[in-house]
């Protein structure tokens, strides 16, 4: 019983860290839109360039916060939690498809990713035992 009350302590603290770390990046991406895409190796164009920035940098990371945010105040719905890792995995996910035709991301970009994966796999790690298929 330790053991679960601790897990699910462990799990709201991280989904309160992931709510707060995607707050802050879209927040980043709102305030200095050219400076993240320079740093994400993105070169912004015309208005449909910002306006898929915004909605990936910005859209995307407040709707991962929102979600991560929801899912620890919503400790006994474990769903919540799940799709926020998935929200996150699916990042490296994409990445990963990218490595095999460009190759792996470089510099903070990888760091980022590395983040992303670590967050996701162990938000999946300190779900509810025994609740795979459980609302």
């Amino acid at each position: 019983m330790a053991a679960a009350l601790n897990r699910a302590r462990l799990r709201g603290q991280l989904l309160q860290l992931v709510a707060t770390a995607s707050s802050l990046a879209a927040l980043a991406a709102m305030l200095d839109p050219d400076r993240i895409a320079t740093a994400m190796g993105l070169f912004l164009v015309g208005v449909n360039g910002y306006s898929q920035f915004y909605a990936i940098y910005v859209g995307v990371r407040l709707a991962t916060a929102g979600l991560a945010l929801l899912a620890a105040r919503q400790g006994d719905q474990p769903v919540l939690g799940d799709l926020t890792a998935l929200f996150l995995l699916a990042q490296p996910a994409g990445r990963l498809v990218a490595a095999f035709a460009i190759g792996l991301p470089t510099g903070v970009l990888f760091v980022v990713c590395a983040v992303e994966l670590l967050a996701g796999l162990s938000l999946l790690a300190l779900r509810p035992r025994g609740k795979i298929l459980s609302p």
